[in-house]
């Protein structure tokens, strides 16, 4: 029997509104409440809760390193069509960091504020 189960996956971010506006654009998912204050939810049809909260004196996370200020966690969002979603992302401030060769089915790349996440062709 599991002793919990995941309510929300959280981002610290410097700009909570801005950063759950981005991945609502990506996941199309809707931003509660006025994406002014210190936390933001975005809620995905279907998908798992995001939240974002405003962390001062944020330092995204370096791709890749293995040190204290290197990658902890990332997103592997599943895309129809992997050209398409790159073109997507790239267009709302995301940043590639890798393409990885031409035969490879995922991408890695940095959301507005530097968290690392992957489109994988699904």
């Amino acid at each position: 029997m599991a002793l919990a189960k995941l309510g929300v996956v959280v981002l610290d971010c410097p700009d909570p509104g801005a950063l759950a506006g981005f991945y609502a654009e990506v996941l199309g998912g809707t931003v509660e409440g006025d994406g002014k204050g210190d936390w933001v939810d975005l809620t995905v049809p279907g998908g798992q809760a995001m939240a974002f909260q405003r962390a001062e004196g944020h330092t995204a996370p370096q791709w890749p390193r293995a040190d204290s200020n290197g990658q902890q966690f990332h997103l592997d969002l599943t895309v129809a069509d992997l050209d398409a979603a790159q073109e997507g992302v790239l267009k709302l401030g995301a940043r590639l960091l890798d393409a990885g060769e031409p035969s490879r089915t995922w991408r890695v790349y940095a959301d507005p504020a530097g968290h690392p996440f992957c489109l994988c062709a699904g």
